[in-house]
């Protein structure tokens, strides 16, 4: 328990935002949520009140958390039809932190809108995924001034555990499009290197354990590499939520004149993965595509 328990609130219970909100519930906070969908077992029979809008949740709590799919649905749920702007109006004091992971354009536009009304920003985008969301270990990449970071960071930490002030207002939204071109990439390189051992006749699963001994060792490589060997692309992070990242990287990298050249052939083997069904599948499935163009699974005996 906390010494001085907040009024928060949480608007978006997914894979991502349930678990969040849990940790923040069990620091002894009282928690006002809502969500498009069902409510998750372990907030539905918690300390939390449930609210039937987004403006009802910000009417009643200090500071709002956002974790939402896209840039519409943050914009809808700050300023459209009972949203959060208008459960601010007349209130002193409050923050709005949005931790899902949107285009950083956008995110100077809401943080100025939110400021309008009299209330504070920052942009919070996370990466860990599922694991690091129960966990608490995830990485938080925060954007906005930095006395109402050194206000929230209390909490951020019983959210994750490498925390960061980037700098201004989308800034932390920046961090995590760079985050995601990272991680795509990282993928599609262990993908590669698993497909070729395996269809050379190594074990695929021995091959991982010697390499991540040595320099090319990386989260991908322990997590990842291991569900593409398991074949186990259950979502923790969805491909399609991955090109959505990736289209803001593509997008930004036009407007300022930057190549991306890897990160298109990432989204482009993520569109693979969309055309055979697989929107839904976590984003380590994108060695599927590469196995369609070899004609060869990484679990399958290698012809001699």
């Amino acid at each position: 328990m906390t010494d001085t328990p907040l009024k928060l609130g949480f608007i978006g219970l997914g894979i991502m935002g349930a678990p969040l909100c849990g940790h923040l519930i069990a620091a002894g906070h009282q928690l006002y949520v809502h969500t498009r969908g069902r409510v998750a077992p372990q907030i539905a029979e918690s300390s939390a009140t449930q609210c039937t809008t987004a403006r009802g949740v910000a009417e009643r709590a200090d500071i709002i958390f956002l974790m939402l799919p896209d840039t519409p649905d943050v914009e809808k749920v700050l300023f459209g039809a009972d949203g959060v702007a208008q459960g601010l109006k007349g209130s002193v004091g409050k923050v709005v932190v949005d931790m899902s992971s949107i285009s950083p354009v956008a995110t100077k536009d809401f943080a100025a809108r939110i400021e309008a009304v009299g209330a504070q920003y920052l942009d919070a985008p996370v990466s860990g995924g599922e694991l690091g969301a129960k966990n608490a270990t995830l990485s938080i990449m925060v954007g906005g001034p930095e006395a109402v970071f050194d206000r929230i960071r209390p909490l951020f930490e019983r959210l994750g555990k490498n925390i960061t002030l980037v700098g201004g207002n989308g800034d932390g939204q920046t961090a995590k499009v760079a985050n995601q071109i990272i991680v795509a990439l990282n993928i599609e390189a262990v993908a590669e290197a698993l497909l070729f051992a395996a269809r050379a006749g190594a074990d695929p699963a021995r091959v991982r354990q010697a390499l991540l001994g040595g320099f090319a060792s990386s989260k991908i490589l322990e997590v990842h590499a291991e569900r593409m060997i398991q074949r186990r692309f259950e979502p923790g992070f969805r491909i399609g939520l991955h090109q959505k990242d990736l289209n803001l990287a593509l997008s930004s990298a036009r407007t300022l004149g930057v190549p991306l050249p890897n990160t298109a052939m990432a989204q482009e083997l993520f569109n693979a993965c969309v055309a055979h069904g697989g929107q839904g599948w976590d984003h380590s499935a994108m060695v599927r595509a590469l196995e369609k163009m070899a004609n060869f699974e990484i679990g399958q005996a290698s012809p001699t």
